[in-house]
């Protein structure tokens, strides 16, 4: 998936969790995001947690058998001060990067600091205004029920615009020189682009 995606690509983005797992597909046609599916598993329900990883595999495996990705984003785990959360948290993104590679899927993971920051332009937003930015990106209005849906959305969103954006090796362009600037690695792209309008011309 590194050449531009002049022809059809199919991301799968995953919102890893042990109580509710997020996935959402975006299908890009000539260099167009398009969202085909943004859901939610839930697992709050299966009281055994090794059944828990089992049914991240299992499902994980059906996704990719019914819609054919080429690529799997997946948001790391967030470092916090919960290790047995982290631990838990670490299990479910290996199981469902382990169903991946079971279908010969190359994957990317990203930071939730980097997948904030290339939605919204705020590396700190909060959910709610990830999902927010995201319903104006693709046109959806009702917030969904659970925002691990939107944050799997989102860390696709993410994988689109690093990889198959016609102006990511840009938007790349205009971090260095603003980092080179001392200005902050957080600015928005549209920042970028009005102080540094000689690149875009």
């Amino acid at each position: 998936m590194d050449e531009k995606c002049h022809t059809e690509k199919i991301i799968l983005g995953i919102d890893p969790g042990t109580q509710i797992l997020g996935y959402s597909i975006l299908e890009v046609v000539d260099d167009t995001p398009r969202l085909a599916v943004m859901d939610v598993l839930y697992l709050k329900k299966i009281p055994d947690f090794n059944l828990r990883i089992r049914k991240i595999f299992d499902s994980t495996l059906r996704v990719i058998d019914t819609f054919h990705p080429d690529h799997l984003a997946i948001e790391a785990p967030f470092f916090g001060k919960n290790v047995q959360s982290m631990l838990k948290l670490g299990r479910a993104q290996g199981v469902a990067i382990a169903a991946a590679m079971c279908r010969d899927l190359s994957f990317s993971e990203y930071e939730p600091a980097t997948i904030k920051q290339t939605v919204t332009g705020n590396g700190n937003a909060a959910k709610e205004q990830v999902a927010m930015m995201l319903g104006t990106i693709f046109g959806f209005e009702d917030k969904p029920q659970y925002l691990d849906a939107t944050d799997a959305l989102a860390v696709a969103y993410t994988c689109f615009m690093e990889r198959c954006n016609p102006y990511a090796d840009l938007r790349q362009q205009l971090a260095v020189k603003g980092h080179k600037r001392g200005k902050s690695s957080r600015k928005s792209w549209t920042e970028f682009v009005n102080h540094n309008l000689e690149i875009t011309s």
